[in-house]
């Protein structure tokens, strides 16, 4: 097995698991970190660097990252990551002076951004400060996208949606609201130097089975429905409501109908509970204010008497895995399943859709009707127009809209620059540096908590179903912000291993608490991978290994999968071999390498 090369900036890149799940790459243990010395507002400016919406984010984030948190791997809970972000955000103290600085003298470059979500935000966030024009055109009354209008106040309140997008229109973008752009073509023709598309997946997929256009009147799609309530053009619902679909926006409209009048409110799915496309918590926040969950269940038709919605039918299945893991739904004969309801939200899905765009613009579109873009520089297949987000390569989520846009404006400002948006792209930031302070001592806190996952504190459950707008969770205050930083494993800071230093007294094998150090002969890394103290079979993470020791001619071997990042191998290390240094990985921005 070769010796690791450590300076391959994507080699502890991986190791920093948190870091690296997050499409944006943001920085967690570093901000953890400033929050644990309650440094939130330089810990809320590490998260806008990366993540462009702290706050939002930290309410309704998918959380990428806490699923590969290293924590899990200890014990059941990961580190509650989204909401410490959320603790940075809200007791941070007023940013505007440390926002970037946007010159006077613009760059004689002019950008359009087609629609205003998340996504177009942040392209203009990181053009804007380089001197570029930009131009924003967005169908609704307020900039946002789907934030807006498919976020429920009770998870986003509306004050936290303004702040951090007033962050970035506040730096002179020409936003033009209430304007829906119906040709690509007319945009392109006022020769603007590139054009960044963000619409997302606006289209809701419908539920085309009988009875769908005879009681239409009580049957809403509900990412429509829920830009309804959100913009106060609907206020009420039947007191039985059937939601369909298993996803995110489902729990959002259950949740939604239970404070708008609705009282017996039910989730109707095809799948089992535990595949259901929403995340755990949002599942376990729906049932928590009494939705009742219907599994296996696939919809055959709506029910009406004279036009008007009395109910539905469903058949009842089981899902049977054929042996490629391919899902079969299998009839159990048990006939028709009846469910009384006054109206119905279809929550299965979303598609993208470009009527605006015109196919004879050299705009290249695929057989699903999506563009055909790259994915490394969000080029189209006409070289001025770019896109990011849901528009891109179809639904995702937030923190994917942010990474594809950074990306993507990266490109913009190479293009504009007459670069080349692959060849002339810029690597990563990354610094490595020793943490030691003294024999014993390092300069962040290697003392790890013992600690269960903290417990978010909730709004009273009667007065937060009684009104949409109360925010459900009330997020951690400063002690219990601490308390959950405090378990932060610092999976940032590395084990770096030299071995010309080590006399191979195995002081380090005998004090990891873990066995993940190891000294053996050298072999292939299937072999190495066995012959460990405790055998390494999580082939997503690697082997670090060092080259061939002087004294005995073993290698070392340390299983990066399971290393807690404690410290203890340097702290009992007689020679020093073994170092603890921080691994900072930041992703580049646009202009680092082009604006002039």
């Amino acid at each position: 097995m070769k010796a690791t090369d450590i300076n391959n900036p994507e080699y502890f890149h991986k190791v920093v698991d948190c870091q690296y799940g997050c499409p944006a790459h943001t920085p967690v243990p570093e901000y953890i970190r400033l929050i644990a010395a309650k440094q939130y507002t330089d810990a809320y400016m590490v998260n806008w660097e990366s993540n462009v919406f702290p706050g939002i984010l930290g309410r309704t984030c998918d959380r990428p990252c806490e699923p590969v948190c290293r924590r899990g791997r200890v014990e059941e809970k990961p580190v509650a990551i989204c909401r410490l972000k959320r603790v940075a955000a809200d007791n941070k103290d007023d940013v505007t002076e440390r926002l970037p600085k946007i010159p006077t003298r613009k760059n004689g470059k002019k950008v359009a951004l087609i629609g205003g979500g998340p996504a177009s935000l942040t392209v203009a966030r990181d053009l804007m400060p380089l001197g570029y024009s930009i131009d924003l055109y967005d169908d609704q009354a307020k900039a946002g996208g789907m934030m807006r209008s498919q976020i429920p106040s009770f998870r986003l309140p509306p004050e936290v949606l303004d702040e951090e997008v007033n962050y970035i229109l506040d730096m002179g973008v020409n936003a033009t609201f209430n304007t829906y752009v119906d040709s690509l073509k007319s945009v392109l023709d006022k020769d603007y130097d590139a054009v960044f598309i963000g619409t997302g997946a606006p289209s809701g997929k419908n539920l085309d089975i009988p009875g769908r256009n005879e009681a239409t009147a009580n049957i809403h799609v509900g990412i429509e429905w829920l830009a309804s309530v959100a913009f106060e053009h609907t206020g009420s619902i039947g007191k039985r409501v059937l939601v369909l679909g298993g996803g995110n926006t489902a729990m959002d409209c259950c949740r939604t109908a239970k404070r708008l009048g609705g009282e017996d409110v039910k989730i109707v799915v095809r799948s089992e509970f535990e595949k259901m496309k929403a995340s755990p918590w949002e599942k376990e926040d729906a049932m928590a204010e009494y939705v009742e969950f219907l599994n296996c269940h696939v919809p055959q038709e709506f029910v009406h008497e004279e036009g008007k919605l009395v109910g539905m039918r469903f058949e009842k299945v089981e899902v049977v895995y054929d042996e490629q893991g391919r899902r079969n739904l299998v009839p159990t004969g048990e006939g028709p399943i009846y469910l009384e309801c006054d109206d119905v939200l279809i929550a299965i899905g979303q598609d993208n859709t470009f009527p605006w765009i015109e196919r004879d613009i050299g705009l290249e579109f695929n057989r699903r009707g999506m563009p055909v873009v790259d994915k490394v520089s969000f080029q189209s297949s006409c070289q001025r127009v770019f896109f990011g987000g849901d528009a891109a390569f179809g639904p995702e989520n937030i923190i994917t809209a942010v990474a594809q846009a950074q990306q993507a404006a990266i490109s913009i400002d190479l293009f504009c620059h007459g670069k080349d948006v692959i060849q002339d792209r810029p690597g990563p930031g990354v610094t490595l540096t020793s943490q030691k302070m003294g024999v014993h001592e390092w300069s962040y806190d290697n003392q790890i908590s013992n600690d269960g996952r903290v417990h978010v504190p909730h709004a009273d459950k009667e007065k937060a179903l009684s009104d949409r707008k109360v925010e459900v969770e009330l997020g951690f205050d400063i002690e219990l912000g601490f308390k959950e930083a405090e378990r932060c494993l610092n999976c940032d800071a590395q084990t770096v291993f030299t071995g010309e230093k080590c006399i191979e007294c195995d002081a380090c094998v005998d004090i990891c608490p873990t066995d993940c150090i190891n000294f053996l002969m050298n072999g292939s890394e299937k072999e190495l991978r066995q012959q460990l103290r405790a055998p390494a079979n999580n082939r997503d993470q690697d082997l670090y290994a060092s080259g061939k020791l002087k004294q005995t001619s073993r290698i070392m071997i340390k299983d990066e999968n399971v290393c807690l990042h404690c410290g203890l191998c340097a702290e009992r290390c007689p020679t020093g071999a073994w170092d603890m240094q921080k691994f900072l990985y930041n992703v580049t921005k646009a202009g680092q390498t082009c604006a002039g």
